[in-house]
């Protein structure tokens, strides 16, 4: 769930997801055999997860110019539940 055209709340839950793949069943970090897959994958985590805080930042601003006209307010909610 990767590439441009990705909204805010997407990005969030893409940082969640990539975040819950770091973790083993018990919710502790993998073994250090996966140290670098590890690495990468928090790395993509935290992009998706500043991109979002971009989104969330600007968004009443957005709604201010243009209205919310693509239900955005709902899809940050929904995101965030």
């Amino acid at each position: 769930m990767t590439g441009p055209g990705l909204s805010g709340p997407a990005h969030y839950r893409e940082a969640e997801r990539l975040l819950a793949s770091t973790q083993g069943s018990d919710g502790e970090v993998a073994s250090d055999d996966a140290t670098l897959a590890i690495s990468t994958t928090l790395a993509a985590a935290q992009v998706h997860a500043t991109l979002a805080l971009a989104a969330a930042t600007a968004l009443p601003t957005i709604i201010a110019y243009r209205g919310d006209q693509r239900g955005e307010r709902y899809e940050w909610a929904e995101a965030t539940s």
